[in-house]
């Protein structure tokens, strides 16, 4: 229709009385002439691990950097448990709002923790859960916490109930964005609970599923028909994992490969079957995680001295460094590093194996990490047997860690399976090339050849093969340089995982 009106009716199309000046323009007279932007969604990002208040491992990194990320996308608020960490940290946390007890899960309070660049972190306060010394996940030893089920149903149904609406926090989250099984319940209490939420699910690592005997289901609020093959039930467990891949709405992955391996029996952990119906339904997605911007060798203060890839002298002396704090002899050869959990997933074994022909070829090793006590012992031997030309550090410095990245020219990443992997890409921005198992987040950010290493079973011969590639890559000084130009300029931010996620959201009819 041109410029006819509609009668007088409410929202009919009326033209402005200068209709014929230049950018007059059709309008509804019930659309504003300058309308309000539109408030941004709103996401409660509900995760077991957080940087910068406590850390256990990758996740915690992610659950830092993607709603910081998003911000400008949605309305990202965090909920976190608080443990020991994040009470020593915010002695005077304010609380905002009261929860009341739920079957044999003890109430709660809900605490508000606002950030230097205004990120506002939602607490759990429930000290007798909570305030520990030890992990998130375990005591000093490593030994999981026994009421672990209490502790991360009462995050999660701390998150149903917000999403819910707590009138005292004046916020009420559109979606729910869940990570790996410590806050799945919560989707699966919304369902229970009749709370109208869409969720999603991101699953960091399938391999950690959250297993406890189902005689806890009625302590934890668990309704018995849903503990069956499309609830919560797991070959007799109780699964918080499968009870989020069965509630919620969507379940992403972090990295496109792992979105596919973990619908294979080898992958799947026993879960195949229900990820492959997953895919098939359209609700499972891989998006692959980014890196922090501080990653920067041209600018961490982490470092002996910064470099670009115009001028690689800061980056010898990043390596002459890291030599001397692990006590190795000064060398022009190659310097490979490790840094990781020491576990077997992370391919420990392959590592040590590996470190004799290392030395042979004139190579050097340092390792940092900690993990399984035998993987700890062995790697003290083995920089017993190799004075000067391996060092081994038990535990991790974050400091320490980067100037390894930096000093490196090469980071072995054998692991078994690896959902997304993070080292891999610190270690591609400070010019160390992977050496890396094709598989999950490892073969989606590591081109072979160009930006790293891959070889394709999980075996020491291949594992071999790939280090001397590696080495004659080193041999020559005009591919070892373009190789690290290349890993560094390979995009590794958050803007693909921002537009991933804001996707997902869409598709549950959130943004």
């Amino acid at each position: 229709m041109s410029g006819a009106s509609v009668g007088g009716q409410a929202g009919s199309v009326v033209v402005d009385e200068g209709a014929s000046a230049p950018g007059a323009a059709l309008r509804t007279s019930a659309t504003p002439l300058f309308p309000r932007p539109q408030p941004l969604p709103r996401t409660l990002f509900v995760t077991p691990e957080m940087s910068g208040l406590v850390k256990a491992g990758g996740l915690g990194e992610v659950s830092a950097a993607l709603p910081r990320a998003m911000r400008g996308t949605i309305d990202a608020r965090v909920l976190i448990p608080g443990y020991r960490e994040v009470l020593q940290a915010h002695p005077a946390i304010p609380v905002v709002a009261r929860l009341p007890g739920y079957r044999g899960l003890p109430p709660c309070s809900i605490g508000r923790i606002g950030t230097p660049d205004g990120l506002e972190i939602y607490v759990v306060l429930a000290p007798e859960l909570y305030d520990r010394e030890g992990s998130p996940y375990g005591d000093g030893d490593g030994v999981d916490w026994r009421d672990n089920d209490v502790r991360f149903a009462r995050l999660g149904l701390a998150a149903a109930e917000i999403a819910a609406g707590v009138p005292a926090l004046d916020w009420k989250p559109d979606l729910l964005h869940l990570n790996d099984w410590p806050s799945s319940f919560a989707c699966a209490y919304c369902t229970w609970l009749g709370v109208r939420a869409p969720s999603i699910l991101t699953v960091h690592n399938l391999a950690y599923q959250g297993l406890f005997s189902p005689a806890r289901m009625e302590r934890l609020g668990v309704p018995i028909e849903a503990f069956g093959l499309d609830g919560v039930e797991f070959h007799g467990k109780l699964s918080f994992l499968k009870a989020g891949l069965s509630y919620a709405d969507h379940v992403t992955t972090v990295s496109a490969t792992y979105a596919q391996e973990i619908t294979t029996p080898e992958f799947g952990c026993g879960l195949d079957g229900l990820l492959r119906l997953r895919a098939e339904e359209g609700r499972l997605t891989g998006i692959v995680n980014g890196i922090d911007a501080s990653f920067d060798p041209r600018n961490d203060p982490h470092l002996a001295s910064p470099f670009d890839l115009n001028a690689w002298e800061g980056k010898a002396a990043n390596a002459r460094a890291v030599r001397e704090a692990f006590g190795l002899a000064v060398s022009s050869g190659p310097l490979f590093a490790v840094v990781s959990r020491l576990v077997h997933q992370k391919g420990v074994d392959l590592a040590i194996d590996a470190a004799e022909a290392i030395v042979e070829a004139g190579g050097q090793l340092v390792v940092t990490g900690r993990g399984e006590g035998r993987f700890e012992t062995e790697l003290r031997a083995l920089a017993r047997r190799h004075p000067g030309a391996v060092g081994v550090r038990i535990g991790y410095d974050e400091g320490e860690a980067r100037r390894m990245y930096a000093g490196s020219d090469f980071l072995l990443m054998p692991s078994r399976f690896e959902p997304c992997g993070l080292s891999q890409m610190y270690a591609q921005r400070f010019a160390s090339l992977p050496i890396a198992h094709r598989t999950g987040g490892l073969a989606d950010t590591i081109d072979d050849g160009l930006t790293g290493f891959l070889f394709e079973t999980p075996r020491l011969s291949p594992f071999l093969d790939a280090i001397r590639r590696a080495l004659d890559s080193f041999r020559s000084r005009s591919r070892l340089d373009a190789m690290r130009r290349a890993a560094m300029t390979r995009p590794m931010g958050w803007d693909g995982s921002v537009r991933g996620y804001a996707q997902v959201y869409r598709r549950v009819g959130v943004g």
